[in-house]
């Protein structure tokens, strides 16, 4: 059974001190927070119960704490024991990392450096796995030691420890954060070099794996008759459909939210890129068909895929796979594909600028001063880009197609 919260109020709490009981005296404000009224002052607690035990949280000193902000870090521990996480153990950790972050330690720095600099400049999906990467292979060997004692040998057993394992890629990444964080501490005085550089060539080549992809008019042309022909769900349905018009990654398709499209400029503004930098995505008119069916199932739902195993999550990152799997695509296309056949094919096949290309797959692209170009570059080009690639889509889709590159038919209607 659930106990009552927000029990007390603020002038309950003003006016209670010790004087007036004359003896210790704890008001309880319900779901286990209660002020504790001593002579030395009036204190805030959480008691709680974790692995069997029973536990006091510390939540401060009245008036200094309000009872607004009592309650607030008394919602926060709930949290945090609702993610199995004690709420004593979780402070302790943060004043040790925080304590950590002042000192030279190659954890220390990690820290500030994740913080300051790679949180800003990589996708929300980048940034939770290299700071486990972290935590995981480069902390329990390096993590107390000074930078300054730590040289090549040292990074090379962790790397070595992981390439036997058969994690090559992995090794790889690794070897990666750790030279930008050496790179961060030469740039703030608290390291004279970066060792990994010494260990260039050391690991065995990455594996590349590249994802399944039609790139020939004959070919994609039977990959999408293949998609109007599937029968799963409709939401599943509809992605597949919209996947080769967008052509980004399946994780920004699979997180659009409704509240992110513009249906009076046809655009959908992502902020989960992978590069972390907000990209404008124009939509043709057959996306905007699409959504519009969407619209109808999903419309008051947050997700424009919304998950069919529960509500509050967008659709699986598999859900694009499996489709395709069923319909006897595997190892023939793959959700990650529709990127490589798009590039191909308007590129190779129908003339247009690489940089445009490369704006629209949300690769981050530099002027010749070396700066990203903004989210809305080159956009009217990129609609018109967008368009012309989605009506060449449908025309492959035509009994006895011919498609002709779309910059070769511009310039015939203007002759």
């Amino acid at each position: 059974m659930t106990r009552a919260a927000n029990k007390l109020t603020e002038t309950a709490v003003k006016h209670a001190t010790f004087s007036k009981y004359g003896k210790r005296t704890k008001l309880a404000d319900g779901a286990g927070l209660y002020l504790d009224i001593q002579k030395a002052g009036r204190y805030w607690r959480l008691k709680y119960r974790y692995g069997g035990k029973e536990k006091l949280l510390a939540l401060g000193v009245y008036p200094d704490v309000s009872l607004k902000e009592a309650r607030a870090k008394r919602d926060e521990a709930k949290r945090l024991l609702a993610d199995n996480i004690d709420p004593v153990t979780h402070r302790q950790r943060e004043k040790t990392e925080r304590v950590e972050a002042t000192v030279t330690t190659f954890k220390g720095i990690a820290l500030e450096w994740l913080e300051h600099v790679h949180k800003k400049n990589v996708g929300a999906t980048t940034y939770p796995k290299n700071k486990r990467r972290l935590e995981m292979y480069a902390y329990p060997k390096l993590g107390r030691r000074p930078m300054a004692e730590i040289e090549p040998p040292d990074v090379l057993a962790i790397l070595r420890d992981i390439e036997g394992k058969g994690h090559v890629d992995n090794a790889h990444r690794l070897k990666t954060l750790i030279g930008q964080v050496f790179r961060y501490a030469v740039s703030t005085g608290r390291a004279t070099r970066d060792v990994t550089a010494d260990l260039r060539g050391i690991l065995p080549a990455p594996n590349v794996k590249h994802h399944a992809a039609v790139t020939t008019p004959d070919e994609i042309a039977d990959m999408l008759k293949k998609i109007d022909t599937y029968w799963g769900s409709p939401t599943v349905c509809l992605a597949l459909k919209l996947s080769p018009y967008l052509f980004l990654r399946p994780g920004n398709l699979r997180q659009m939210r409704w509240d992110e499209i513009d249906w009076d400029a046809a655009t959908w503004t992502t902020d989960t890129t992978k590069n972390g930098e907000p990209l404008v995505v124009p939509l043709a008119r057959q996306a905007i068909t699409l959504l519009r069916e969407l619209q109808e199932l999903n419309g008051k739902r947050e997700w424009v895929f919304p998950s069919g195993a529960g509500k509050g999550r967008p659709m699986s990152e598999n859900a694009i796979t499996g489709a395709l799997n069923r319909l006897e695509l595997q190892g023939i296309m793959s959700a990650h594909g529709f990127r490589a056949m798009a590039k191909t094919v308007l590129t190779e096949r129908l003339g247009f600028r690489t940089e445009i290309i490369e704006m629209q797959m949300a690769h981050r692209v530099r002027d010749v001063h070396g700066r990203a170009y903004n989210r809305t570059t080159w956009l009217p080009e990129r609609q018109a880009m967008m368009q012309q690639w989605a009506d060449y889509l449908d025309n492959l889709k035509k009994p006895d197609n011919n498609v002709t590159p779309i910059h070769q038919a511009a310039s015939n209607n203007n002759a």
